[in-house]
Formats: C-alpha cells, structure tokens, sequence
C-alpha cells in the first residue's frame, strides 16, 4: 500500500519545481481509534487521504438507527469528503477512526490550486471519486434489493475468512453493517444455528460451518 511519501511522489513529482510549494503545505496527521473525523452537518474544509488506518463513514436514520456506508481504507480517499469540497455542502454524514489513523490533510484552498496545477493529482481525485462512487451505489443496492440472508452470510464469512473462528460483534453492530434492524439480524441469526452453522454468544457468534454459509450467499448470486 502507497505510504506519504509516495502519495506526494505521485501527485507532487520533485522533478517539477513548479509543484513543490504544495507539497510543502500538505499536513499529516495521526488520529486515534474511535475519533470522529466529521460530523453530519458540518463544513467540509479539508480533502483527506487514509495513509494507515480505516475511517467508518455511516448515517444515522430518523429511527436511530445506524448504517454504515463504507470504510476508508489505506490510500483512498472519502467520497463524500470529495463531492463536499466540490459543491461545498455540508457533510450528509459522520466518519470515525476504526483504529489508529495516519492521514495527509489537504485545505480546501490548496485542494482547489492542486487539481488545476497537479494533473496526477487531479487524476488520483477524480478516479478514486469514480471507484469509490461506484462502491456505493452498490452497496445501496445490496441494502434496498439484497437478500438478508445471503448479505448476513457473507459478511459472516468475510469476517471469519472462510474458516471457523469466532467473531466479536453484537446483533445490533451486524445490523448496523448491513443497514437493517436489530431483530431482523437476530431472527437470521437463529435461523443459521439452527442449522449449526453458527453459535450466537454474548458479543460475538461462532462461525462453526463456513462453507454452508457460503453456498448461502453464493446461491443468492
């Protein structure tokens, strides 16, 4: 995975002279797990590239409940952080620090100057916006149109990586990652130890059969 420096490599080559004093103004930053980076209607003012770490970003419905969009990971940037500088509208939701995270911070004014300066920089912007986009809008699907067994499945498979293990998470978490209710995670649940599949505990279900949870999702497909 790309590290600081050669992000700024990339997007600021030292062979141009011309685009070192923006280089010089990018900020690094370490963030500790469980910090909120934004919340949902404040001012977007900086673009932000995860160097280490993951960034949750997720919305809370008019219910209460939590649905998390996506996760930023090691050398992407946030969708929504993007088309915020762009529009210059508030943030629509929140993004906290899973664990500890190293991050380059780029002010909007110096964003603005390096997209019309920078054309790699301008390309990592607009390819990562249409990646990222893309992830989305997928993953509103698998939430509006998706199976919750199949999506419960594969998250449970992903989690444990197709091997039996145990896996910390409460219901209402699971329900947070698929963007559902509680209940409805819980019935599922039930269902697959039923089948012994799984065994539900306190905090944390035990993955006993990944290979039929598999088929579940994969026959969904």
């Amino acid at each position: 995975m790309p590290n600081a420096e050669s992000l700024l490599d990339e997007w600021f080559p030292r062979s141009d002279p011309s685009l070192q004093s923006l280089r010089t103004q990018v900020q690094s930053v370490h963030l500790p797990a469980g910090q909120t980076v934004f919340h949902r209607g404040d001012t977007c003012r900086n673009y932000l590239v995860v160097v280490s770490g993951s960034v949750r970003v997720q919305v809370l419905s008019t219910g209460g409940r939590e649905v998390v969009l996506y996760r930023v990971g090691e050398g992407q940037s946030c969708v929504i952080t993007t088309s915020c500088l762009i529009s210059h509208e508030a943030y629509p939701a929140e993004g906290i620090t899973e664990s500890p995270t190293d991050a380059l911070v780029i002010p909007q004014e110096l964003f603005n100057e390096a997209l019309g300066r920078s054309e790699n920089f301008r390309t990592f912007v607009f390819a990562s916006q249409g990646q990222r986009l893309g992830d989305l809008i997928k993953r509103v699907e698998d939430v509006a149109f998706g199976r919750i067994d199949a999506r419960l499945a594969k998250h449970l498979v992903d989690r444990c990586e197709n091997r039996p293990g145990l896996i910390t998470a409460t219901h209402q978490q699971l329900a947070s990652e698929l963007g559902t209710a509680r209940e409805v995670v819980s019935r599922q649940l039930k269902v697959f130890e039923k089948q012994a599949w799984i065994a539900v505990h306190r905090g944390s279900v035990e993955i006993l059969e990944p290979q039929a949870l598999s088929r579940v999702w994969m026959d969904a497909e």
